[in-house]
């Protein structure tokens, strides 16, 4: 099989381990003697939701909220659309119409809370004394940071009446079930989305400590609500969770497990490096590629041929004007950097859910032969990274992977296949 088709055959295997159908097949709650309220949130909320529709087979309400053009048809539930990974207005009224599918339940009612990655964004619900517009702010100076996704959730949990548990506790006292789909390093639920219906017992001024140890510049009204004693989130010690239950159904972990059993069986030796890889991508691709070269140059740790796969979630720490991309194509400049001119060496990078930062793109591939390709079209490869543009760089390659939205999420793909050294 051609590399790249190989590569494209493993991120297809590990979309497939997280389809919503298999996800959630033999894990649904028992039905309640009252309603049946479905809370979908998250850029695969709609398949999810329209999995669950055709399991639970029968009548159900509630809400989904995923990003523009990730919807889905859903038989009873309403498909609302929002921003990502700003939120905007048509976020503010999802995470209204989401706070009136739980009102006034009973604890004879069940909430089924289907919740995968992009809801912290999709979902602005912003506390009293602040709008939407503090919510981009802090969104923007977030996602600049380069803190990791848990960094950043924590943060969050804390500038919102929606996140770190407070919906489970809005639709109190009814019971709440979260079928979760991890997209987070470490597969931690009340991370997920922000954790809307799984509370944590990270602390406000944990929250403040994070911004501190990273030197995080938030806007000062931001700041000045963390700061105060208002935005305490809820405990998970709380008594209002006490009928509550959370499992997480899909992950980066068993994904990369199926795509590994997929190569074996293709007849390619597979090494899981972690599933919960966090750090800049730039540092992370070249860390990949010094584990890609000792093998291609001296047989370790492993022999050729074998495909290393990882998964996780790294960051880019913004500069002043950044150009396009997200961290897999960054990820995949500085791997093709680090294993320039070594033949035998393809990687695949791209993100789970089908889009990567700021394009339409997933991710990309690379090679050995990625940037004298790109010298001989004229151009720098270095101007590309100066100017934190590796979309660019691997679109005039027309090496860009856009498979579209997949309908889940478990975070990022990363595959590198190294064959023998002529």
């Amino acid at each position: 099989m051609e590399d790249r088709k190989f590569l494209s055959d493993l991120f297809d295997t590990a979309v497939a381990a997280a389809d919503p159908m298999k996800a959630l097949a033999g894990v649904l709650p028992d039905r309640p003697s009252g309603r049946t309220v479905v809370i979908a949130l998250g850029k695969g909320a709609a398949q999810l939701a329209a999995a669950f529709e055709v399991l639970w087979d029968a009548p159900v309400e509630g809400v989904v909220v995923t990003r523009y053009g990730y919807g889905a048809p859903c038989r009873y539930l309403p498909v609302l659309e929002a921003a990502h990974p700003v939120p905007d207005a048509a976020g503010m009224a999802a995470s209204e119409a989401v706070f009136r599918a739980v009102e006034g339940l009973s604890e004879d009612d069940l909430v089924v809370a289907l919740v995968c990655g992009g809801g912290s964004a999709l979902l602005p619900a912003p506390p009293d004394g602040l709008g939407l517009e503090d919510e981009q702010a802090l969104n923007r100076a977030l996602l600049a940071s380069g803190a990791p996704i848990g960094v950043m959730n924590a943060i969050r949990k804390h500038v919102s009446r929606i996140k770190g548990g407070r919906l489970a506790a809005a639709a109190a006292p009814a019971r709440v079930v979260s079928l979760v789909v991890s997209d987070v390093p470490g597969d931690d639920p009340a991370q997920v989305a922000s954790g809307p219906t799984v509370p944590d017992a990270v602390s406000a001024q944990d929250a403040l400590a994070m911004i501190a140890a990273r030197n995080i510049v938030l806007p000062e009204r931001v700041m000045a609500h963390i700061s105060g004693k208002i935005s305490a989130a809820p405990r998970p010690d709380d008594a209002v969770f006490a009928r509550n239950s959370v499992r997480v159904v899909a992950s980066a972990r068993l994904s990369l497990e199926a795509a590994a059993a997929r190569a074996e069986a293709l007849g390619v030796p597979a090494v899981i490096l972690s599933d919960a890889i966090e750090g800049e991508a730039r540092d992370i691709g070249l860390m990949h590629a010094a584990i890609a070269r000792e093998i291609a140059l001296r047989g370790r740790p492993f022999a050729a041929p074998v495909v290393l796969l990882s998964g996780g979630e790294t960051t880019v720490t913004l500069r002043e004007n950044p150009g396009r991309g997200g961290r897999n194509t960054a990820f995949l400049l500085s791997l093709a950097q680090g294993i320039e001119g070594l033949p035998g060496i393809t990687a695949l990078a791209a993100d789970t859910d089908g889009i990567d930062g700021s394009e339409d793109n997933a991710g990309a591939f690379a090679d050995g032969g990625s940037l004298p390709r790109l010298r001989a079209l004229g151009q720098d490869p270095s101007a590309y990274v100066k100017a934190q543009d590796p979309y660019g760089a691997f679109a005039a390659l027309e090496d860009v992977f856009a498979p579209g939205p997949t309908g889940t999420n478990v975070n990022d793909f990363r595959a590198i296949l190294i064959k023998p050294q002529v």
